[in-house]
């Protein structure tokens, strides 16, 4: 596996795990496990404050990956701009959903979640528990914009929450020009 480019990381590398977001490869070491030789990349996120280690033979497997394509994150900043697909399931249901698309670490699930629960009017109607998980997708997508970007993760989250609000507007102002055309018709 380590002759597979998409897996070959050094100290320095952005990465991103799925569960946690982007990190930084701080290094490869070496080290006995039940009496085997292990070769582990020690991932760092600065943020929250942790270091992982996994295993170089199971990086794939485990959810290690490169930062995304300008392509995929395209893909993902397309989705941000896209309709609300809220279903209507309970709250728990969707809130688990919704929690293992930000775990999944794929950018447009990520984008998914944020443009559901995305709300026009300053988040005054949502739940704390909705606000929580907007709150994690969001920093979970801007980290990644950040670093692809090569931004401040502040300013990865104005220019998502800028994507998003002036997809609403524009939503509004579509609606109130469909109001007026009804008006005018009546």
């Amino acid at each position: 596996m380590a002759g597979n480019d998409n897996f070959d990381f050094k100290a320095g590398d952005n990465v991103v795990y799925a569960v946690h977001g982007v990190g930084v490869v701080e290094g490869v070491e070496t080290q006995t496990i039940a009496g085997m030789e292990i070769s582990l990349y020690v991932v760092g996120f600065e943020k929250d404050r942790m270091r992982l280690k996994i295993p170089v033979g199971k990086a794939e497997i485990s959810g290690l990956r490169k930062l995304s394509s300008n392509e995929r994150l395209g893909d993902a900043l397309q989705t941000l701009k896209g309709r609300s697909r809220v279903r209507r399931t309970m709250w728990s249901r969707r809130a688990q959903e919704y929690a293992t698309k930000i775990n999944s670490g794929d950018p447009v699930s990520i984008a998914e979640v944020l443009r559901d629960l995305k709300r026009s009017n300053d988040d005054n109607d949502q739940s704390y528990s909705e606000r929580q998980i907007y709150q994690s997708a969001l920093e979970r997508l801007a980290r990644e914009v950040a670093a692809i970007d090569d931004i401040t993760e502040v300013k990865a989250t104005e220019k998502l929450e800028d994507i998003m609000m002036s997809t609403i507007k524009s939503a509004a102002v579509s609606n109130d020009d469909n109001s007026d055309k009804s008006q005018e018709a009546a």
